[in-house]
């Protein structure tokens, strides 16, 4: 072999037996594993490096950015002017707040790389003479591969056995259509297979594909989108930033104003916004975001973008996939039909001559499995096929011969009006079984018809098999939890309408059912069809709930005019594109949508996307892949394809469905988490800055040195980070931002905190405490009641009632206060106050607390009576 370098182009023009000569593997036996090894040696291992940061790089960025420009500065200002216990306090907490981000980040970074490994994908290779599964990075050039529909291309191939293969090279070329490969042509890597099933061999592997180049240019571009959650979460970030910033800069104009020391002023003024800025808030982020992967890994799910957990909170609509996500896939027998002089032995043993067990058909394998389980007594391996004619999509057909101890039979199984006719039934028993499969199908069983003829003798039919592909046991479970918790279902199928109302119908779900061809607007008819379900959806929402008779009434008058436009597309420009408000309104009314095609799929997400909700999409197969990418969060069910899972945002890695409510639940409880968060810091940030710059621009008076507040900064940051780990309150209806709600409450807690500062502070002048003194009781009230107000803010109710702070939280906030009260009883770093004015600083800061409490129940009575009226 000649090396890797040759591009996998060229071999196109090699016929298929010179590629397997140059890259010296039989097509019958494949690679050994002595050449496996020394290919691998050779070549490495089938995967595109990713460029991952250096460590010297993560560790400077801590230290590079505005937050910690600020900090350095303030330290350089404090040693300038000699003030080196500011200067050490200061350096610690750079060295802090950058290790704790630091070490989350770390920490994130290496679950989410730990969990990606849990997802590598497998391939079909012959080795050895037969053929096993092994992981897709340790194939080599010349490994012979097996590739069906549904995979992605594991390497630059050439094909070598097979009729063809459809394959989707958008990810590679751009183009919209996929294109066929038959015998010799080159597939390349990560393209998708649509269509077939064939055998190639690998060219080449890893950085040597022609994916690796667009690889390449993705990893210069690419930029990880924020979820809803995120963007909501640092707009509070900026609205602090901007508040702190302005009430700064009043400070520094009035202290310039009094001609106070330059140098004093500007670093008191850093010092004050690192305090005030939520320095903590990108760890907390990153925390709280890998605690919900870890969590939902313990429950064999796995998340690709740590985002889709948050968005899952706010999922109010939950599309799913039927075939193989609310069912098993795995078709099963129902009560099958014997007609009159056969037996039921019989009518199985005929249908399994009919088949062959090693094809693996998803039909013929019920048949076997019934035999195994309820027909045991059934002798059928002591029969011997001697011809055997698959499936003919024309003739709607299989057909075979047996025999047993020179008894001869030929057997047919296949649509049951072909098998009804080839027996030539008469009028009335041909009625009968057509009445019979009409019913069938109705209920959404796929049936057979089986015959025989046996020697000589007539050819006759024997009776039905319905088919069935069951809902798996959980599904219903899992649909009845996800209307408790306020998400409504829906499921979108590419089965028939009888099917899909039939498995909705066992899961729960409404039977408000709809074709594809109702959105597509593929005929006149149909269009008319889904223009007066529009019309009744306009008139019903200009009007209000009104007789469904005046509804269809106005719908004559519209369908009139519609009918005038001859042009299907002109209708569905000048109509469906005017009302879209009412087209979404139908999507949201639908609960089963049939027949849909990967478009439609993708077009319900998005329409639903425009009418304002967050959606998740579920699914297993290529056509859902689409959908799942648009989808706010997408989920790939267990034994997904590879296009599924590379488009989905969390892989389910057990059967069934009920983790999807546990990551919606642990969703929830993120929400809740940040919710909490962000109502203390907001409250936390207008309690420490404005409480300092109404003291020093109204009263000319410093309530806490420079010092104290990186303590209090320092101490504050500790136990944010607990709250990633806090017991939470799981809302029971999807959750949202309400801005206005969260700003109130949380301005309400900060301006008390205010007033209570500002009592305190009188109260000390009142009774003749010394300037040192009064800042030392200050600061010990301002992190006693800091971190009170957590506990304000993690609870929906009064602050006893469940959930229970976590011990975690507990303990992180309880020690940080006995922390800051030894600085100030024995005076680390602070005028020492003794125990006894502590203790009576710790009794009002409770005070305060319990009344912070009442503040925000009182607030969030307001808001219900306002939404109520």
């Amino acid at each position: 072999m000649d090396g890797q370098g040759r591009k996998s182009k060229e071999y196109e023009q090699k016929p298929v037996e010179e590629t397997l000569s140059e890259l010296k593997v039989d097509r019958t036996l494949g690679l050994d594993d002595k050449a496996v090894s020394e290919r691998r040696s050779r070549f490495g291992f089938n995967e595109i490096e990713e460029k991952e940061e250096a460590l010297w790089h993560r560790v400077f960025r801590r230290f590079w950015g505005p937050i910690p420009w600020m900090i350095e500065v303030a330290a350089i200002l404090s040693a300038a002017v000699q003030k080196w216990e500011d200067f050490s306090i200061i350096f610690v907490m750079l060295l802090v707040n950058a290790g704790l981000d630091f070490m989350q980040e770390h920490r994130a970074l290496n679950a989410l790389k730990t969990l990606k490994q849990r997802l590598s994908k497998e391939v079909t290779v012959r080795r050895n003479g037969q053929f096993v599964r092994v992981p897709v990075r340790e194939l080599v050039p010349g490994d012979i591969v097996k590739i069906r529909i549904g995979d992605i291309v594991p390497a630059d191939v050439q094909l070598l056995d097979g009729d063809y293969l459809q394959i989707d090279q958008s990810a590679l070329t751009g183009e919209s259509l996929p294109v066929t490969r038959k015998t010799g042509a080159v597939a390349f890597a990560n393209t998708i297979v649509k269509q077939g099933e064939m055998l190639a061999v690998v060219l080449n592997t890893g950085m040597n594909t022609s994916f690796s180049s667009v690889v390449a240019l993705v990893a210069e571009a690419q930029r990880q989108e924020r979820s809803h959650f995120q963007k909501m979460v640092i707009q509070i970030g900026n609205f602090l930033i901007m508040v702190t910033l302005v009430l700064v800069l009043l400070i520094v104009m009035v202290s310039l104003f009094r001609h106070e020391p330059l140098l004093d002023i500007i670093r008191f003024a850093l010092v004050l916004s690192v305090a005030a800025i939520p320095v903590a808030l990108p760890a907390v982020l990153s925390v709280t975001m890998a605690v919900g992967a870890m969590n939902l890994a313990k429950r064999q799910a796995i998340v690709s973008r740590l985002a889709a957990i948050e968005e899952l909170a706010g999922v109010d609509i939950f599309c799913t996939d039927k075939t193989g996500t609310l069912t098993k896939n795995q078709m099963e027998v129902a009560n099958p039909e014997v007609l009159e002089g056969f037996t039921e032995q019989e009518l199985f043993l005929y249908a399994a001559l009919a088949s062959r067990p090693e094809n693996n058909d998803p039909v013929e394998l019920p048949i076997f499995s019934y035999l195994d389980t309820k027909l045991k007594s059934v002798d059928w391996k002591s029969w011997k096929q001697t011809s055997f004619t698959p499936f003919d999509p024309v003739s709607k057909r299989t057909e075979a011969d047996a025999e047993k101890d020179g008894h001869t039979v030929h057997v047919v199984k296949g649509a049951p009006q072909v098998v009804i006719e080839m027996a030539g039934l008469d009028e009335a028993r041909t009625r009968k079984l057509n009445d019979s499969v009409n019913e069938l199908a109705s209920k959404g069983y796929r049936t057979l018809g089986v015959g025989v003829k046996e020697g000589e003798g007539m050819f006759r039919m024997i009776g039905l098999i319905p088919l069935y592909d069951p809902p798996r046991e959980d599904s219903k479970q899992v649909i009845d939890e996800m209307h408790k918790f306020g998400v409504k279902v829906k499921m979108v199928t590419g089965d028939n309408l009888a099917i899909a109302r039939e498995i909705g119908g066992i899961l729960g779900l409404e039977q408000k059912t709809i074709r594809s061809s109702q959105l597509s607007g593929a005929s006149a008819n149909e269009l008319l069809n889904l223009a007066e379900v529009l019309a009744t959806a306009i008139y019903r929402k200009l009007k209000g709930d009104v007789e469904l008779r005046e509804a269809k009434a106005f719908a004559s008058d519209v369908m009139e005019q519609v009918g005038k436009l001859y042009d299907t597309r002109l209708l569905e420009r000048e109509f469906i594109h005017t009302h879209e408000s009412a087209i979404v309104e139908m999507i949201e009314d639908v609960d089963i949508f049939a027949e849909v095609v990967p478009e439609d799929k993708y077009r319900i997400v998005d329409t639903l996307q425009k009418g304002g909700h967050i959606v998740s999409m579920t699914g297993d197969g290529v056509n859902d892949a689409p959908a799942l990418k648009k989808a706010d969060c997408g989920i790939a069910v267990s034994n997904a394809t590879d296009a599924a899972r590379a488009a989905a945002d969390i892989v389910l890695t057990a059967p069934g469905l009920s983790v999807i409510n546990a990551a919606m639940q642990q969703a929830r409880l993120t929400f809740a988490r940040m919710k909490s968060y962000a109502t203390f810091r907001i409250a936390e940030t207008i309690r420490i800055i404005l409480f300092m710059t109404l003291s020093i621009v109204v009263f000319n008076f410093y309530p806490i040195t420079p010092l104290m507040i990186i303590l209090l900064a320092l101490l504050n940051d500790i136990p944010i980070l607990a709250i990633a780990y806090d017991n939470s309150t799981i809302h029971p209806t999807p959750v949202r931002w309400k801005m206005q709600e969260l700003l109130i409450i949380a301005s309400s807690l900060g301006l008390f905190g205010v007033i209570a500062s500002f009592l305190l502070f009188f109260l000390l002048q009142q009774y003749g405490f010394s300037e040192p003194m009064i800042q030392t009781l200050l600061f010990l009230k301002l992190i006693i009641a800091g971190h009170s107000t957590l506990y304000v803010t993690r609870s929906e109710g009064w602050f006893w009632q469940r959930p229970w702070p976590s011990p975690l939280l507990f303990g992180a906030t309880f020690g940080t206060e006995i922390l800051g009260t030894i600085f100030a009883v024995y005076g680390l770093f602070v005028t020492p106050i003794g125990w006894t004015y502590a203790l009576l600083i710790w009794a009002y800061a409770l005070l305060e607390f319990v009344i912070n409490d009442a503040i925000k129940l009182a607030v969030k009575r307001v808001f219900l009576q306002r939404n109520h009226d």
